[in-house]
């Protein structure tokens, strides 16, 4: 059984410099409390592994707002021109990655795989420096997997044991992140008595998750 832990000390033990996993779709699914208090606790130069950096004020937004993050790995960065900004300026590093790719290099590094084989960006600059392989008469890039200290996840309901219930498409990249770090941290907006969710609604189980922060009650 977990005790679900306060939201403060759920994001104290990020460290200064953590590579953190964040889920999410332009701010879809995202775990929007972990992340503000990310930002109200101040913890910088943080490497970001996220589908995108949706929109300025917006989900993972907010940390690129704060300037706490020192390097981000994303499908794409389109929607937020800050995050362009800093990019162009060098404050920012920024590896784009296509995103069927980023996903496949996020459950490998689930999985305990070295990476995957795509076809995906052979011949374009995606491939600069990396590795390939031939199969079947056919080029792949070699993608190697992508893991995290933390990884911070938006579920629907947990129960006390931690299983999570995602829904619709906020479970996105959650379910993916929540296997691909050393301490999963996850956000529910309820948390309900073992049993309360069907064992078949169960999509991350929950030994998978170590750190469970509830529902704020209201002052």
């Amino acid at each position: 059984m977990k005790k679900a832990v306060p939201l403060e000390q759920a994001v104290a033990m990020i460290p200064e410099g953590a590579t953190v996993m964040v889920g999410g779709f332009m701010g879809v699914g995202c775990p929007s409390r972990l992340i503000n208090e990310l930002v109200r606790q101040k913890r910088g130069r943080l490497t970001l592994i996220s589908n995108d950096t949706a929109r300025p004020g917006v989900g993972v937004g907010r940390l690129i707002d704060a300037g706490l993050v020192a390097k981000v790995i994303a499908s794409h960065i389109g929607t937020n021109p800050e995050t362009q900004r800093l990019m162009l300026a060098g404050d920012l590093d920024v590896e784009l990655v296509p995103q069927g790719t980023l996903a496949e290099r996020v459950r490998a590094g689930g999985f305990g795989l070295g990476g995957v084989l795509t076809p995906t960006g052979v011949g374009t600059l995606v491939a600069a420096g990396k590795q390939t392989a031939e199969v079947g008469g056919l080029t792949y890039l070699i993608e190697t997997a992508l893991k995290a200290d933390f990884s911070l996840i938006s579920a629907k309901r947990a129960d006390y044991y931690g299983n999570l219930e995602y829904t619709l498409t906020a479970r996105n990249f959650n379910p993916l992140m929540a296997m691909a770090a050393e301490t999963t941290i996850a956000e529910a907006e309820s948390i309900v008595p073992v049993g309360m969710i069907a064992p078949d609604s169960v999509v991350t189980p929950g030994v998978l998750v170590r750190v469970l922060v509830g529902k704020e009650r209201a002052a």
